[in-house]
This record gives structure tokens, C-alpha cells and sequence, in this order.
């Protein structure tokens, strides 16, 4: 685990690109010289007039990065950054996730984004690009999500939402300063009845940070805590089935009442202590429990053999881990040099339960034990990274990071056999870079870096059969994927004009890809060579009269470089070099133009987003779509109150439209419908003392 970002701006001034202090590559450095692409995303673009549910509110805003709003609390959202995660068809992988400075991407590369409260944060972070390295395995990019900063004072603001398809959103934040002693405490439940039948789904989410500043140290508490009972799952659809009726929802969602439970505890500590005018010193300690239960829809009959694990399953997860690391500012010949040095450990325990989703002819309960297994990934990782500021011209940065993943497996169901097991992967990973300043407000740069992705737990748990289908037992002959990355890019303008480009280039060996995906289990493989090529555009523009504009756009051409079978070898499943990656649209784009005036603000948004491929052998795809959103907010003062009432309507057009597509699913139910027009109103109360 390594320290996330963390931006802070100088106060009084407006935001300028030179003053933004970020410590993505482990310690503090001005964001205009890095030689990366970095995102940010104040408080009021996460929670004015958005339902402050989903990252893929916000994250629409960055290019580079897709999150494909499933619609479906029963299964997570699709992160993806520059292709990195796009296949995934449980939890978030390929993308690293920190909360207040907390992993939320366990040891094997998997995350979970259910737990980050939106209602509380001050700002998300967003790291792409060969950089993204630095925080070891599966890290295609770095998504950070951090805790706001109470003022002085006591303020207390209840707020509540409503909406569309049964929404509820309501909430209690309070948060203060008390002599040394900083804190936020916030505490909301969300529901919805779904868009589709059957998706109906109820959260409650508790997030706490408390700061102590003491002299040359600093000590942050950080607790948080998400439940989600029961959430129903409409499953994906067929294209037919999308065509005949945009809400339809398969019938075996109905039929065996396919639903998910999670529960989750986090408790983490970030120390910062200075030693001495040069030195500074930084410990996190973090630990959780996850425990999750999840009704698949496999028809009893394939639950026969003795390869398989039934149709529920039952994960409790305890997890911990820390992070030391020492940094030093010292002169260097005609420059300054940083240097910082770091170790990490982090464990994962995982057990493991299957069950038959049937008693008798009850389908949709709990049946017989099927499989019964321990399960641990742990990393140690150790890291060394240096920046040189030339003053005026250059910044050099370079690094490196060794990481040894071991995940091992104990079978505890010896009716079909012991399949224990266990496998280690180690990778070492360097990265550098060069920025050039020619004029004051313009930078151009270029980085390199090698990264690696390890198969997560939930990828090995099946290995392929005869047939291409799931068989008991891990599937310990996957290696990692290792992958060359290349960027240049121009950092120009400051303050609220600003332009940003990068061109990347991705070369990826071993790519892990889906096998087949039936009965609820996915099979993974390695296939090969993969190539991706893009360019990211973002651009800010402010005029008179309060009115601004941003726009943010990405092209990528994500393609296989190598042939291979997805399944048993026929010609059918050939996947020729040059077919797109699924899951990738070649396009995205998000602009809005907004107008503030008083305590009146609104804005106009439209997002479009290209065909996305269903499967590796691209038999069919989600279609293209644009869609056109509105906003506004409308905010009073008195005193010591403040009244903010907000508006917004999505999909103004009322298009049908396929949100998300489940990659390689066996069935051919690929596809996962986006809402119509839809509505959302909230209200929010804030007293100060």
C-alpha cells in the first residue's frame, strides 16, 4: 500500500495549476511538473445536485476513465482507466482504490468502492498513466477519495433526497474543530426500487475521520462502515430481451431470487511525524472485515458434478496491512532533491463457502455445503522514488517498486479432492520521467513505466474444464500480466483556462482475459499481447458573468496483438489479432457548460460514449449514445443557517440505451439497460456554531 494523493491549494488565491501541491508519487511536489496525468475533483462538482451514490457521477468528468454505471447495487461498478479493469465481472480489479489513505484494492488486485461516502468528501484524486505503477500490482491507474475538513466551530447538516424508481437518499453530517482535535462524522442511507423489476436495493453507509494535530505530528483516525441487505439482481439481458422491452429483467433473476448481502467494518490510522527541518516520517495501519453472500442463478442440474461449488456463495474476508516511509528535501548541484523510501504489507484472509442454491424443489435457499476452503493473498512490497527540480527548466522523477505477491489456498471439501495449492509472483517495476518548462504556464513531458497485474482470488478460483467450463479447484497456472507504458503530454494555461493533453501507448504481454463465463463462475486465461494507444483531452474556460465551460475527451484504440481461442479452440472462438478489447468504448466525452450568479447556479451536461464489444471474438456490441443532462441549485443564507435546494433530470431525451455489458457472459445475457429520463430533488439544512 503507498500513500495516495493528496492535493492541497494555497488559500486566498484562485486555483492555479502551478500552486496544486500533490503527493502522488509518495510526497508532496507541485502537480504542473509531474510528469503524469492528474485529476481533481473538488466537493462541489461530487455533490451539488448528484445523488452522491455512484463514482461514476463524478469520475464522468476525467478523461481516460470509463465507469459503467450497471444500475445493479447487486454487483459493482465497472471502473476502468485506459482499458485497465474493463473485464471485470466482480468487484473493481486493475484499478487501485484508497479511501482517506486506506487500500480499498485488496493484496490480489480486487476492490470495492461500496464503503467511500460521497456525501463527506472533500475531493477524488485521479492518477493515470505509467505512474500508476508506483503503487504496485494491479494498479492500471490510482482513483482516491478523501474526507472534507471541518471548519472551525460545530456545524451539523441533515440532508435528504428523492426521486425516480423509488430513490431515497437522506443523511445527519456533523464535523467541527475543537482546540487540536478535527472531525466528521457522516451517516446516510440510500434505496431505490430499481429501474428494472427485481433491482431493488437499500445502503447504509457510516464514515468518520477524526485529525489531531500535535505539534511536529500529526495522527488521523479514519473508521468507516457500509451494510447492503439482500440486494436483488435483474442479471444482464439479451439483446432481444433489451429490444422487446428496455426494463426487462430475465426470469431467472425471478425464479431463483438472485440477490447479494454485504457488510462491512474499516478501521485505519495515518501517522505523519517531521523529523527535523529536512525528514519527515509516515506510518498507515489499517483493518477490516467484509462478509458477503451471493444467490447465483445455476440451474440445479448443473450443480451435479463434483466439481462444483453450488450456487451461493460466502465470503468473510478479514483483511490488514500498513505502510512505513521516510522522505528527505535536500539540495542537490543546481537543483533540490526529494527522495522517498518505503516498504508495504498487506494480508488478506479469506474464507471461502459454496452451497447449493436449492432444497428440494425450493430454488433461490441455501442447500448443501460444495466447497469449504481458506484462501490468503498477501503482498510485501518495497519502493524507492527521487525527484530533481531544476530550477527553472526541469523536473527529472524516477522510481522503483518490488513487489512479491503469494496467494495460497487450503481446501477444507475433500469429498471431489484436495485442491490446495499456492502460487508467488514477484515483479519489479521501474518508472521515470522529464518535465519541460519553455514558458511559465506551459509544461510538456514524458514518463515511462512497467506495471503488473496479478490474477485476483475470485480469477482463480475456477480452472478450465475439458469442455471450457468451470472445474473445482484453483486455476494456479495463470501468470501476471506485465505491461510497458509510454506517455507524453502538455500541461498549459492556470486557474479556470487551462488545457491538458497526453498521447499514451500500452503494450501488455499475458493479458488475463475471460475463458468462459457460465453458471455464474468465470474461467480466465492468458492471452497474449494486447496493444492500446489513446489520446486524453481536458479543457476549462471561464467567461464573464459567472458562466464556465469544461470539456473532456478521450479516443482509444484497444486492441488484441495476438491470436487466441476464447474457449476450446474451434472456429468460432478464434479471436484474431486486431479485434477490439471488450468492455472499452473507443470514445468518450463529457462536457457541460455552467452559469453561477448569486446563490443560483445551473448547468447544462452531455455525455456520449462509443459502441462498447460484448466478447473477445466481438460477435455484437452495446450501442453507441449521447445523452443530454440538467442541473441547478439554488442555495439561502441567514446567520447561522444555509438552505440549499437542488434539481436535476437525466436523460432528457428519454433515450434506451445499454448502460453496461457483462464481458464474455456464457449465456449471451450481456447486456444491462440504463434508466429513461429520470429525476432527482434534494434539500439540504446547514446550522453553524
Amino acid at each position: 500500500m503507498a500513500p495516495v494523493l493528496a492535493l492541497a491549494q494555497q488559500p486566498g488565491t484562485e486555483p492555479a495549476l502551478p500552486e496544486i501541491v500533490v503527493s502522488v508519487t509518495h510526497a508532496a511536489r507541485t502537480s504542473a511538473d509531474l510528469p503524469a496525468s492528474v485529476d481533481v475533483i473538488e466537493a462541489p462538482a461530487i455533490r451539488e445536485a448528484n445523488a452522491m451514490v455512484n463514482l461514476s457521477e463524478p469520475l464522468v468528468r476525467v478523461p481516460g476513465v470509463v465507469v459503467q454505471n450497471r444500475n445493479n447495487y447487486a454487483q459493482d461498478l465497472q471502473v476502468s482507466v485506459r482499458g485497465f479493469g474493463a473485464r471485470s465481472t466482480f468487484g473493481v480489479r486493475g484499478v487501485r482504490l484508497y479511501a482517506d489513505g486506506i487500500p480499498a484494492t485488496m493484496p490480489d488486485g480486487q476492490g470495492q468502492a461500496s464503503h467511500f461516502d460521497l456525501a463527506s468528501a472533500r475531493r477524488i484524486e485521479v492518477l493515470r498513466g505509467p505512474f500508476s505503477a508506483l503503487y504496485g500490482n494491479s494498479s492500471g491507474g490510482v482513483v482516491s477519495v478523501l474526507t472534507e475538513n471541518a471548519a472551525p466551530g460545530f456545524h451539523l447538516e441533515p440532508w435528504l433526497q428523492f426521486g425516480s424508481d423509488g430513490f431515497s437518499h437522506e443523511g445527519l453530517k456533523a464535523s467541527g474543530q475543537e482546540s487540536i482535535v478535527n472531525y466528521v462524522v457522516s451517516g446516510n442511507r440510500f434505496h431505490t426500487s430499481g429501474y428494472r423489476a427485481h433491482s431493488a436495493a437499500t445502503r447504509d453507509t457510516g464514515n468518520a475521520r477524526l485529525r489531531a494535530d500535535l505539534g511536529d505530528t500529526t495522527l488521523t483516525v479514519v473508521a468507516n462502515a457500509v451494510r447492503m441487505p439482500d440486494v436483488q439482481d435483474p442479471l444482464g439481458v439479451a439483446r432481444e430481451q433489451f429490444t422487446a422491452d428496455p426494463r426487462a429483467t430475465d426470469p431467472t433473476a425471478l425464479l431463483f431470487n438472485t440477490r447479494k448481502s454485504v457488510d462491512q467494518r474499516q478501521l485505519g490510522l495515518n501517522l505523519e511525524r517531521d523529523l527535523g527541518e529536512r525528514d519527515r516520517l509516515g506510518l498507515v495501519l489499517y483493518g477490516g472485515r467484509r462478509s458477503t453472500v451471493q444467490y447465483q442463478a445455476i440451474p440445479p442440474a448443473a450443480q451435479t458434478a463434483p466439481s462444483s461449488a453450488g450456487g451461493v456463495i460466502d465470503l468473510g474476508r478479514d483483511y490488514a496491512g500498513g505502510d512505513l516511509r521516510w522522505t528527505r528535501e535536500q539540495p542537490l548541484g543546481p537543483g533540490t532533491l526529494q527522495t522517498t523510501v518505503g516498504v508495504s504489507l498487506d494480508d488478506l484472509d479469506e474464507d471461502r463457502k459454496g452451497y447449493e442454491n436449492f432444497v428440494g424443489t425450493t430454488l433461490g435457499v441455501r442447500g448443501r455445503l460444495r466447497r469449504d476452503e481458506d484462501n490468503t493473498a498477501r503482498n510485501f512490497d518495497q519502493y524507492l522514488e527521487a525527484q530533481w527540480r531544476l530550477e527553472p527548466r526541469w523536473t527529472l522523477l524516477a522510481g522503483v517498486r518490488h513487489s512479491e505477491v503469494r496467494i495460497e489456498s487450503t481446501d477444507r471439501f475433500l469429498a471431489n479432492g484436495n485442491d490446495s495449492g499456492a502460487v508467488t509472483y514477484r515483479a519489479t517495476n521501474p518508472v521515470v520521467g522529464a518535465t519541460w518548462r519553455p514558458l511559465e504556464d506551459l509544461r510538456v513531458y514524458a514518463s515511462f513505466g512497467r506495471g503488473f497485474e496479478t490474477p485476483t482470488l475470485n480469477e482463480l478460483s475456477y480452472r478450465p474444464a475439458t469442455a471450457g467450463t468451470a472445474a473445482a479447484g484453483f486455476n494456479f497456472s495463470l501468470q501476471p500480466a506485465r505491461s510497458n507504458n509510454y506517455e507524453i503530454g502538455i500541461k498549459a494555461g492556470q486557474g479556470q483556462q487551462r488545457v491538458n493533453v497526453a498521447l499514451f501507448h500500452i503494450d501488455t504481454d499475458n493479458e488475463l482475459t475471460v475463458l468462459s463465463n457460465t453458471g455464474g463462475r468465470a474461467v480466465y486465461q492468458n492471452a497474449g499481447a494486447t496493444r492500446r494507444d489513446g489520446i486524453e483531452l481536458e479543457a476549462t474556460q471561464a467567461w464573464a458573468h459567472g458562466l464556465t465551460g469544461l470539456l473532456s475527451a478521450a479516443w482509444m484504440r484497444a486492441r488484441y496483438a495476438a491470436d487466441f481461442c476464447s474457449g476450446p479452440c474451434t472456429p468460432a472462438s478464434r479471436v484474431p489479432s486486431g479485434n477490439r478489447i471488450p468492455g472499452v468504448p473507443e470514445r468518450t466525452l463529457y462536457g457541460e457548460v455552467a452559469w453561477k450568479s448569486g446563490g443560483f447556479s445551473t448547468a447544462l451536461e452531455g455525455k456520449a460514449v462509443g459502441p462498447v464489444q460484448v466478447d473477445d471474438v466481438n460477435s455484437d456490441h452495446a450501442p453507441g449514445y449521447f445523452l443530454a443532462n440538467v442541473r441547478a441549485t439554488w442555495e439561502q443564507r441567514g446567520g447561522n443557517w444555509k438552505l440549499r435546494e437542488s434539481l436535476r433530470v437525466d436523460n432528457l431525451a428519454d433515450r434506451k440505451v445499454i448502460g453496461s455489458v457483462i464481458v464474455n457472459e456464457g449465456n449471451r445475457r450481456f447486456f444491462e439497460p440504463a434508466p429513461g429520463r429520470s429525476w432527482l430533488a434534494g434539500v439540504t439544512l446547514t446550522r453553524d456554531w
